[in-house]
């Protein structure tokens, strides 16, 4: 299919609460772009490329990388992938999230060129549900807790607690979150950096008692080794999630057994090709995988719940239900029931564009 028209819209959410805050920051808005990409025939497809400042991209560098990029695709085969981000690859080098809503927006429309649910690009799908995990932000340990007893009664059975280095406020948080939601719940961690090596260890092993399922990137992102010594020291899954933010990454993490499991994210790695790869190194190395935090539109989670559901691994609860708590979504097609998702089984992706009237009955 030709690509006959390309465009790029600035897109801002705002978040439910304005107060959500984690180790590396915080903001009242979620920022990324739509990428909309017309085939001869009309038929479009759509990526969403997110703008996470602790992932490299601004919403500013966001938008300058696409529009170096959309002229080079205007007239293009959409089914050359490989040979379109070659060519991307040459003007820019990284820009992974900018590269990641392109090739989103690419696989949308050829599969709805081929009337095939985005899934049967990579496969076919595996499984038709997923559990989500919801993430609590910071908060005071009674605020967390209350929060996570609300998500409980909404039916959800995972919840990720996000601390930020403070051991004693952090073990006051689980221990408190813990409590108030019962032992039924599935709980993990994730400190986004936050901790030096020895706090990590120390923080974790006071967590055990309250059943961490897995904690997620405790110390820098570049310290392999600090990494590899907190897996080596808890008893809980250690997981990689900042730390694996390219193919070269995942591959050290799982041949030198760094990590337990690794949080795939297709804005981080650039795509759903770099991202399915990723999950056969994990296979292949016998470390375990799973889809992380898709914060923005439900077009990037649409992208990623197929991905996932093709995956030969994907273990425990994906994050893809973040769009929940993100208000003005301008893409509908799926939704959350009783704390699960369902892979959508029409062409493309599922995700579709709000109607104007839709928009208009909402304001």
């Amino acid at each position: 299919m030709k690509i006959a028209g390309a465009r790029i819209e600035p897109c801002t959410l705002h978040k439910q609460d304005p107060n959500w805050r984690f180790a590396r920051g915080a903001s009242p808005t979620t920022e990324g772009v739509i990428v909309t990409l017309t085939g001869e025939d009309g038929t479009e497809g759509y990526g969403y490329a997110s703008a996470s400042p602790h992932m490299g991209a601004t919403r500013e560098t966001l938008l300058a990388a696409l529009k170096d990029f959309v002229p080079a695709l205007k007239g293009q085969d959409s089914f050359e992938i490989t040979a379109l981000m070659q060519v991307l690859d040459r003007m820019l080098a990284d820009h992974h999230q900018a590269k990641a809503g392109i090739e989103c927006s690419l696989h949308d429309l050829n599969a709805k060129c081929l009337g095939l649910p985005l899934y049967g690009l990579f496969g076919g799908k595996l499984r038709d549900t997923f559990p989500v995990l919801r993430i609590l932000a910071i908060k005071s340990p009674d605020e967390m807790a209350a929060q996570a007893e609300r998500l409980v009664h909404a039916g959800y059975r995972h919840l990720k607690i996000k601390l930020d280095g403070d051991v004693t406020l952090d073990v006051e948080r689980v221990s408190a979150i813990r409590h108030r939601v019962g032992r039924d719940a599935h709980l993990t961690v994730d400190a986004n950096q936050s901790y030096t090596v020895k706090n990590a260890i120390v923080a974790l092993t006071r967590m055990v008692e309250y059943q961490i399922d897995l904690a997620e990137q405790p110390v820098a992102a570049q310290d392999f080794a600090g990494l590899k010594q907190v897996t080596d020291s808890v008893p809980m899954v250690v997981e990689a999630d900042e730390s694996a933010d390219s193919l070269d990454a995942v591959f050290r993490l799982v041949a030198e057994r760094v990590v337990d499991s690794i949080s795939l994210k297709i804005p981080k790695l650039g795509g759903l090709r770099n991202t399915f790869a990723a999950a056969q190194i994990c296979q292949t190395g016998n470390v375990s995988c799973r889809m992380g935090a898709a914060v923005g539109s439900r077009l990037l989670a649409a992208h990623a719940l197929h991905l996932a559901a093709a995956l030969p691994v994907s273990g425990y609860a994906c994050e893809l239900g973040e769009f929940s708590r993100l208000l003005d979504d301008p893409f509908t097609g799926i939704e959350i029931e009783n704390g699960h998702l369902r892979v959508p089984d029409v062409p493309g992706c599922g995700a579709r564009p709000v109607s104007p009237d839709a928009k208009a009955m909402s304001a």
